[in-house]
This record gives C-alpha cells, sequence and structure tokens, in this order.
C-alpha cells in the first residue's frame, strides 16, 4: 500500500501578509487543489493525507468533495514546524503501508510519472526524491558580497518533492530527528541523520513550487496548457 501525505498546514508569508497561497486561485481552481488531484488520478497511489492548519479543516473538506476526488482521505492537524506536520501526517497512514511519498501542497504540476518513479526508487532503495540539474552558473557569496569561489554545478541538484520512502525507514529518520532535537529543511535531510542514502529520480518536466507573486503566472500558463 501506498500512502501520499500532502503537507498543506503553512501558510506562505512570501506571498504577502494575511494571503494562503494554497488557497489562491490558479486556472481556475485552488494551488491545492490541483496539487491534491494529481495524487488523487495516480495509479500508484492508495491513500491521501492532508496535513491542514488546525482550524481548516471544513474548507479543505469542502475543497475535496467540490474536487470530485475518489481515493481514500484523511485531514489531519499540522504542527509547529514542517517537519511536526509530516510527521502527523505519516502517523495517520493506514496499518500496513509500506511506501510514503511526502509532497508539498503547493507544488501543482507534479506528474504522475514522477510520482510513480518516486516510489518505485524508494521500493528498490529505501527512499527517493524528485530532483532537477542546476542549469545557472552557481557561485559561493563572501561576507563582503563578492564572488568567494566557482562551484561545479554539475553534481549539484535541485531537490524537490514528492519525497519517498519505506515507512520504516521515514519513522526512523523524523524520530531520530525529534530525539536529536534539531530543525530539517526536508525529509531526506532526516534519513542523512541515520545513514540512510537517498536516490535521485529526475523531474522531466517543470515541478516548480507556489512561494512568491511572482511564481503564479507561471504555475498558470503550465496547469492551462498541459505543459505539467
Amino acid at each position: 500500500m501506498v500512502a501520499a501525505v500532502i503537507v498543506a498546514a503553512g501558510r506562505g508569508t512570501r506571498m504577502g501578509p494575511n494571503v494562503d497561497k494554497l488557497f489562491l486561485e490558479v486556472a481556475g481552481r485552488p494551488i491545492v487543489a490541483h496539487t491534491w488531484e494529481r495524487f488523487d488520478r495516480s495509479p500508484t497511489i492508495d491513500e491521501i493525507i492532508v496535513v491542514v492548519r488546525d482550524g481548516m479543516q471544513s474548507a479543505f473538506a469542502e475543497m475535496a468533495e467540490k474536487g470530485d476526488f475518489h481515493k481514500p482521505h484523511r485531514l489531519v492537524a499540522g504542527g509547529k514546524e514542517r517537519q511536526d506536520s509530516v510527521w502527523n501526517g505519516i502517523q495517520a497512514t493506514a496499518a500496513g503501508t509500506e511506501i510514503i511519498a511526502i509532497h508539498d501542497g503547493a507544488r501543482p504540476c507534479v506528474s504522475e510519472a514522477i510520482i510513480a518513479d518516486c516510489v518505485r526508487a524508494a521500493r528498490e532503495h529505501g527512499a527517493a526524491v524528485a530532483a532537477s540539474e542546476v542549469i545557472d552558473t552557481i557561485k559561493e557569496a563572501a561576507s563582503d558580497g563578492t564572488i568567494a569561489c566557482h562551484i561545479d554545478r554539475a553534481k549539484l541538484r535541485a531537490v524537490q518533492t514528492p519525497q519517498t520512502f519505506r515507512a520504516g525507514i521515514i519513522r526512523r529518520a523524523l524520530a531520530e530527528v525529534q530525539a536529536r532535537g534539531i530543525a530539517v529543511t526536508d525529509d531526506t535531510a532526516a534519513c542523512e541523520l541515520i545513514g540512510q542514502s537517498v536516490r535521485l529520480v529526475e523531474s522531466a518536466t517543470p515541478n516548480p513550487k507556489a512561494t512568491s507573486p511572482s511564481d503564479l503566472p507561471w504555475l498558470e500558463m503550465l496547469l492551462r496548457d498541459g505543459a505539467a
């Protein structure tokens, strides 16, 4: 059994004050509704856990009804930090879940192919993550605002979601994060703490995250034109 945990408990302050980016309408639907739909129609996914801010359950329940989603789903309250929200989500997965795919609610263009590829890689290697090559020239900055050195971009990857894991591995990794009392920016970082290697899976189609207002026209184009 494969469960998707969609992390939708954040607010996204870079969109501006009093703006919930997940409910911004793009290509006729809220951003997070597009994300949910991608996993709902993926033949790889058996159930969906949506982690939401406490108090937002009714808004997401209404979205599910309007979206006519078909797969079993549950709404779970998020935690203080992203890693706490992820923990709440994986704890809510059904007994017998083998693979857990963790995904940002603000990445609405994720393809069925990358979901399937990441799940397959997690089965084989224990952990996997969607990633893309870095195409810009990268420099390390010095404290005075000048270039300190050149970095070889051939070895760099921009990590995205979904991030997929055998269930026992991600539970053990996040338990280690909790035990150490540290913060991690993504779930693959938790795997590093327990020595679990993570397979990089090339994301062949655009898979951007809604972070700032300038991202919205790009998402609109991808979703309306079917380019993602």
